[in-house]
């Protein structure tokens, strides 16, 4: 077995680096004095993992990091032991010994370790869980209980691959394609229903009114971060009578009708409808002309 990098006992600068080295760019914050922190990588052929320990300290990665790093792949984690938090998007998992999440490489994630905690790590190229043969949205910053039977395959799997003789490179890809299997049924999910679909149709909601004033907000955006397939996003918002991006642009209207209705006479309409994401002031008095039955200068006057 191949140890490319080993960190034992390391300073905060000398863990991080040895993190970045093995696992892309992060950045990290020390939460208190007692911080403690190792690390140990390894790589054969296809095959990369890393052993990461860590107390009081919080790891994380911005939309900036992932632009500089390799986001092809996403971090299968085992928690070998004591816990840690790992937060992507509207999610987040809480980790005890034995549990294991994934996480998206190709997007900004936050993890949090308080106390003793140790990982593995293991870098799963995504085209082995998002194939044409695996249909289906990957669930990132989900917890799979230690108690569950692939959940407990799995971790053999990768502890055999560290405690046993150095693979070739045909085994590891078979490995990769094992854990793949083995990961499929846990973290592809099909169409949410009852009240899985409802809490995931709130939970859209929350989303769309935390992130209505910016121009990126789109349909995409809220699937991708709340961890669902667009096709499902769709289907939960027709189950109310709604389409995504109706309900968006009518919240808008709302929203910006509820500040004209407050904003001093000097405030521009140009301004006032540029902060609730209509960058075009013709559309936007379009818009809520016909939302509304007339333009948003004579809703003005109607509160004035």
């Amino acid at each position: 077995m191949a140890v490319t990098v080993q960190a034992r006992s390391a300073g905060f600068d000398e863990w991080l680096q040895s993190i970045n080295a093995a696992c892309g760019r992060f950045r990290a914050t020390t939460l208190g004095p007692a911080f403690s922190g190792a690390m140990q990588a390894y790589h054969t052929h296809a095959l990369r993992l890393s052993i990461v320990d860590a107390a009081q300290t919080r790891l994380y990665r911005t939309r900036r990091d992932v632009a500089q790093s390799n986001g092809g792949y996403f971090f299968t984690v085992f928690q070998l032991r004591g816990s840690a938090l790992m937060e992507q998007g509207e999610r987040q998992a809480c980790l005890s010994a034995g549990d294991m999440t994934l996480i998206d490489a190709g997007r900004p994630s936050n993890f949090l370790f308080q106390h003793d905690s140790q990982q593995i790590s293991l870098l799963l190229p995504r085209h082995y869980l998002e194939s044409p043969a695996r249909r289906g949205k990957v669930q990132c910053a989900v917890r799979l209980d230690a108690g569950n039977a692939l959940v407990r395959f799995s971790h053999q799997l990768v502890c055999g691959y560290i405690n046993g003789p150095t693979l070739g490179a045909e085994e590891s890809e078979a490995t990769l394609n094992a854990l793949a299997s083995l990961l499929h049924p846990l973290l592809v999910g099909g169409e949410a229903t009852g009240e899985e679909g409802e809490r995931g149709f709130n939970q859209a909601l929350r989303f769309i009114d935390r992130h209505i004033q910016s121009e990126s907000l789109r349909p995409e955006w809220v699937a991708e971060e709340i961890g669902m397939s667009l096709r499902t996003l769709y289907r939960l918002f027709a189950r109310h009578g709604l389409v995504v991006a109706q309900y968006i642009k009518q919240r808008r209207l709302e929203l910006c009708a509820q500040a004209l209705r407050h904003a001093p006479a000097w405030q521009k309409l140009s301004h006032l409808s540029d902060d609730w994401g209509f960058r075009d002031h013709s559309h936007f008095s379009t818009a809520f002309k016909t939302h509304f039955g007339i333009s948003p200068s004579e809703y003005r006057k109607r509160y004035q």
